[in-house]
């Protein structure tokens, strides 16, 4: 695509990627919006936004059911909750439009996890937490003997399948965000390169993205909803292999 990134450089020995600094404030701020609001009027027989945030809770109790008994993931339920809204409204930021800006067409407005740099960040910090729990659910002895299981000489193969589990958790959800919004830019700059030729060529250019365009943007909600399912999903796998005795 050709776009740069606005980079704060050399400030505090680092560099610093403002408009991913941005994305994250954004999605953080409409997910902290989202469950104000459906929090905030509580009643018996849940309505309107109360009764959407309960059934997403169902949703991934289901989830976490499905990988652990509830007895122990209940206290994931709230991680996996605020997983997928996170991701699943990072999905959405860089669907209806991009922003570019200055000369050298820094990319500010995009989807989050369309950069790898977040999408990994996510990946390790679950596995973090993975092997946080598993620690603190079966103490220090016990975790370690889980990777001299079934046996000792297959110890190199756990310690590649963590990196391997981490660098597919992220790069996953990557991919499929950043695929989405390149061939949206492509539907999108196919408009614009036919007015720059003319404008009957750029009539005849727009009325061949638009289909594509909003035919793709459909899709891409379903993608972006799936990816979401999809972390969350193997966030509580890999959880379950840490914290159960039968794993």
């Amino acid at each position: 695509m050709g776009h740069g990134a606005p980079i704060l450089e050399n400030f505090l020995g680092l560099n610093w990627n403002l408009a991913n600094m941005m994305m994250i404030l954004i999605a953080s701020t409409i997910v902290f919006i989202i469950a104000v609001l459906c929090a905030r009027n509580l009643a018996m027989k849940p309505t309107g936004m109360q009764n959407f945030m309960e059934w997403v809770i169902d949703f991934v109790r289901n989830i976490v059911g499905s990988t652990m008994d509830m007895k122990t993931g209940n206290r994931f339920t709230i991680l996996g909750l605020t997983l997928l809204l996170y991701i699943f409204v990072s999905n959405m930021l860089g669907l209806p439009f991009a922003v570019i800006v200055g000369e050298n067409h820094d990319l500010w407005w995009k989807s989050p996890t369309a950069d790898p740099v977040i999408t990994l960040t996510l990946a390790v910090m679950v596995v973090v937490l993975t092997h946080y729990y598993g620690i603190k659910m079966k103490g220090v002895r016990e975790y370690g003997r889980d990777y001299l299981r079934p046996m000792k000489f297959l110890f190199p193969l756990k310690i590649i399948e963590e990196f391997a589990n981490t660098l597919t958790l992220g790069l996953r959800l990557f991919g499929n965000i950043y695929a989405g919004e390149i061939l949206l830019g492509l539907l999108a700059g196919l408009a614009v390169n036919g007015y720059a030729n003319g404008f009957a060529s750029g009539i005849i250019g727009t009325l061949a993205a638009v289909i594509p365009m909003l035919v793709w943007q459909a899709f891409s909600i379903f993608v972006g909803g799936i990816q979401a399912f999809i972390f969350v999903m193997l966030t509580m796998v890999y959880m379950a292999h840490k914290v159960s005795h039968d794993h």
